[in-house]
């Protein structure tokens, strides 16, 4: 079986969030299960030359994008045994940065247009075209609509992936009309338009065979009006197409055992997990104590991961004698508060407005909880790492959280974290008051992290999902 992942973003290469993660990680886990997994992402100038360097060119052909027409090459090579793919237009993708830029519809009208152009020159024909969020939904709309009649195209399908709901990829009309020469019948309720304007994930809806979102709650939350971002009557038209398939975690990459970027390597040795806290609250400049316990916030600085929720209670947790580090940026209020709360409480607070991933890593090696009191999350992967290295996480129940973290009880002594129901602040530090006071009791503690670091997200189980969901696609039993 042939799969192309066509995407925006991939470890090692370019990465902004989760989405880098499940597709620098799927590919090779389904290889590993007899699937010929390939992928293939734009060339970003952002790309560390040690892997642009190592990139052969394969082939190049001109695309015409309305009165435009772009040079393109395409470029390959190999990484842990996975061919990867480059689609390289220097005027479109070589800047600085990925996202967030005027002319990002024909960026990614480009890419799309691009990787369908160039698939009948390769010595590879895909049967599926694995497609992840809204910069890829082209690729869905425009083989339904200008590629299907043609022979060599007829039998793939496209599977269209959800990461967030949120990014709709939006765009005015007669921008998306002139780029990709969209006949008004497309451009309806029933097609690609989205409250006056186009919408590229909206394409990737509306014409893909199938349809995945990266958790089962999150599948099911999607299809209500309050998670369901203005497209949850699409979404329900298209139930009996949608599927949630929980992301996983590579632990090649998350092992405190052997990763080099924390002060002391550990698996499930306490002393050695609270050297790394020592070492953190030292190089933070917080009080050095080990009795404390040290609560993480590592995400982006935006409502969606629970910012506003923190800010109402903050000095309610710090009241229960925690210390609070946070790591990330984001939306300049969130910004702005956590450095005052920094400022007011030096020795108990660090605010570390950057992403830095060798201070995750050390953040999550030496903190005891990890605060993740989400308004929504498609899955998750910070969780997932946190509990890897014995950070005990504290979560919202939606998507991927409820679907990964189970609430510790601690007469069975089961469950590998603590949640609460509503997005609610109270909710959210009766929650943390639970977690403290369990923290002080070692022997129910000790168990607690023993059932969070055991826990098991690896890709094996999400790679065999997709696996028999390829092949129902393709036996046309879907």
């Amino acid at each position: 079986m042939k799969v192309l992942f066509i995407a925006s973003e991939a470890v090692p290469f370019v990465k902004t969030g989760g989405l880098a993660d499940v597709i620098g990680t799927l590919p090779l886990e389904l290889r590993k299960q007899g699937i010929d997994a390939r992928l293939v992402l734009p060339k970003y100038g952002d790309i560390d030359p040690i892997y642009q360097n190592r990139m052969v060119p394969v082939d190049a052909l001109s695309i015409k994008l309305g009165k435009e027409c772009y040079e393109g090459a395409l470029l390959k090579l190999e990484y842990d045994g996975v061919p990867c793919y480059f689609v390289e237009q220097d005027y479109l993708f070589n800047r600085k940065g990925i996202y967030g830029f005027e002319d990002d519809a024909a960026r990614f009208a480009f890419f799309s247009s691009y990787v369908l152009e160039i698939l009948p020159r390769l010595d590879f024909h895909p049967q599926i075209l694995h497609c992840h969020d809204w910069h890829t939904g082209p690729v869905c709309f425009l083989l339904k609509t200008r590629y299907s009649h043609k022979q060599y195209y007829k039998k793939i399908r496209t599977l269209f992936t959800i990461h967030n709901l949120g990014y709709k990829g939006l765009f005015p009309r007669k921008t998306l009309e002139d780029l990709l020469e969209i006949r008004p019948e497309y451009f309806t309720i029933n097609g690609i338009e989205f409250f006056g304007q186009g919408s590229y994930l909206k394409g990737g809806l509306v014409f893909s065979d199938y349809i995945t979102t990266v958790s089962k709650t999150y599948a099911r939350e999607i299809q209500t009006p309050f998670y369901g971002e203005g497209l949850d009557g699409v979404l329900r038209k298209r139930s009996s197409q949608l599927q949630g398939i929980l992301n996983g975690l590579d632990y090649r990459h998350y092992n405190p055992l052997s990763d080099p970027e924390i002060f002391v390597p550990f698996r499930y040795s306490f002393e050695k997990k609270l050297e790394n806290k020592l070492k953190l609250q030292e190089i933070l400049g917080l009080s050095r104590d080990r009795k404390t316990p040290l609560i993480a916030f590592i995400n982006r600085l935006v409502k969606q991961k629970g910012l506003d929720l923190i800010s109402q209670v903050a000095e309610e947790l710090l009241g229960m004698s925690t210390q609070l580090v946070f790591l990330g940026h984001g939306e300049e209020k969130y910004e702005h508060f956590l450095r005052q709360l920094a400022d007011n409480y030096p020795d108990r607070v660090s605010a570390n407005i950057i992403f830095d991933d060798t201070l995750a890593r050390k953040i999550y090696a030496a903190s005891d909880f990890f605060l993740m009191p989400s308004l929504y999350e498609p899955c998750g992967i910070s969780q997932l790492i946190a509990m890897s290295y014995g950070s005990v996480p504290i979560v919202r129940e939606t998507g991927g959280l409820k679907d990964t973290v189970k609430p510790f009880d601690e007469f069975s002594e089961e469950g590998n974290g603590f949640s609460f129901t509503n997005y609610n602040a109270l909710e959210m530090l009766s929650a943390v008051k639970k977690a403290v006071n369990l923290y002080r009791n070692r022997r129910i503690w000790s168990r607690l992290v023993k059932n969070a670091v055991e826990t098991d997200y690896s890709w094996e189980k999400p790679a065999r999902e997709y696996s028999e969901l390829y092949r129902r696609m393709l036996a046309g039993s879907f």
